[in-house]
């Protein structure tokens, strides 16, 4: 049975820093593209970053609101996904999820998620 795990989200200040894992079971995590999701309140879910798997050479795609800012990274041995995410902003505020991105949705049970709230 595959389960995603998400952790690392807190209450931060604007400007700060936070690292954000998704940690996987059930499965081998390295040959799958795996994306990080966020969902605002009152908001769609929405992809904010991916990372190809190790086939197609970990090519990461970012939104271009989080260039710059966020970075997506693996550790294989671990089977987890990261996201750096740099000079939070408030409207970065939401639940972050991570999965494995197909064109009409995600190919894994969700998690649970895990909340990053940026405010002063």
């Amino acid at each position: 049975q595959v389960q995603l795990v998400e952790s690392g989200g807190v209450g931060v200040q604007p400007g700060g820093s936070l690292r954000l894992s998704c940690a996987a079971s059930g499965i081998i995590f390295s040959i799958y593209t795996v994306g990080w999701y966020r969902q605002a309140p009152g908001k769609e879910r929405e992809l904010v970053a991916s990372i190809a798997s190790i086939i197609s050479g970990s090519a990461t795609v970012y939104q271009d609101s989080m260039r710059g800012r966020f970075t997506i990274s693996r550790d294989n041995a671990r089977n987890t996904v990261y996201l750096q995410m740099n000079s939070l902003k408030p409207e970065d505020t939401a639940v972050y999820y991570c999965n494995a991105p197909l064109p009409t949705g995600a190919r894994f049970k969700w998690g649970q998620g895990t909340q990053v709230t940026v405010s002063s």
